[in-house]
């Protein structure tokens, strides 16, 4: 089994997997909670499992791009557990796990084709969203960017494709894309628990990270803020 870490949002997500997907999940979506939920939900999912850490077939975590805070919390858990257990770590794009969510939901709800295209959106905030284009198999078309979206994205695409855009930055863009065939969809929430098919396909490929330099995937450089006033009060 696989134990996947989704920090990268405001949504703090665990799951334990096997090559079926999700056999235990613990989520919090209260946000900013990732510091203090998360290695409980690590500690109740192994107890509640019965399952040593040391006998995971390794431990998979959402390495970006997305939350600075919540990218490093999950990062260093992750590698923590790995080097601590001696088992492999896996870092998995968060535009592809919300791929592989996406895909399962939407061909439920839409009549999916192998021409349809999937553009997961993460908030960057400010009026940036991070994303990538996917076609109907998971394969890159467009590598993850973070960009204003304006009324030209997307403009080498034909418009008779579909396009599917999906997640939390997916507001962003409503009211501000006018191509055709785009749909918008703000209902998809991103969670570990979308991680075991493209985490199964890195171990099975022995697709792992160095546990000493592995880092986040960023994508920019973190941004703080101006203070208005100092700790010295001037």
């Amino acid at each position: 089994m696989i134990l996947c870490i989704e920090t990268a949002t405001d949504l703090c997500s665990v799951a334990l997997c096997d090559t079926g997907g999700p056999v235990i999940l613990k989520e919090n979506d209260e946000g900013r909670s990732h510091a203090s939920v998360l290695t409980v939900y690590i500690e109740e999912i192994l107890k509640d499992s019965g399952i040593r850490a040391g006998y995971l077939e390794a431990v998979a975590v959402s390495k970006g791009p997305g939350s600075y805070t919540g990218l490093r919390i999950g990062v260093s858990v992750a590698k923590g557990m790995a080097y601590a257990a001696s088992i492999p770590l896996i870092g998995i794009e968060t535009t592809l796990s919300m791929f592989h969510g996406f895909s399962d939901y939407a061909k439920k709800k839409f009549d999916i084709s192998s021409a349809d295209l999937f553009c997961p959106a993460l908030d960057a905030r400010r009026m940036e969203v991070y994303y990538s284009v996917l076609d109907a198999r998971g394969n890159a078309v467009s590598n993850i960017k973070a960009e204003i979206m304006d009324k030209n994205s997307f403009s080498e695409f034909p418009e008779s494709v579909r396009i599917f855009l999906f997640g939390d930055g997916a507001e962003k863009c409503r009211g501000v894309l006018v191509r055709k065939n785009l749909i918008i969809d703000t209902d998809f929430r991103i969670s570990a628990s979308f991680m075991y098919k493209p985490a199964y396909e890195a171990l099975n490929n022995k697709r792992f990270e160095d546990v000493a330099y592995f880092e986040p995937f960023y994508l920019k450089d973190f941004l703080t803020s101006k203070p208005v006033k100092n700790v010295l009060g001037k």
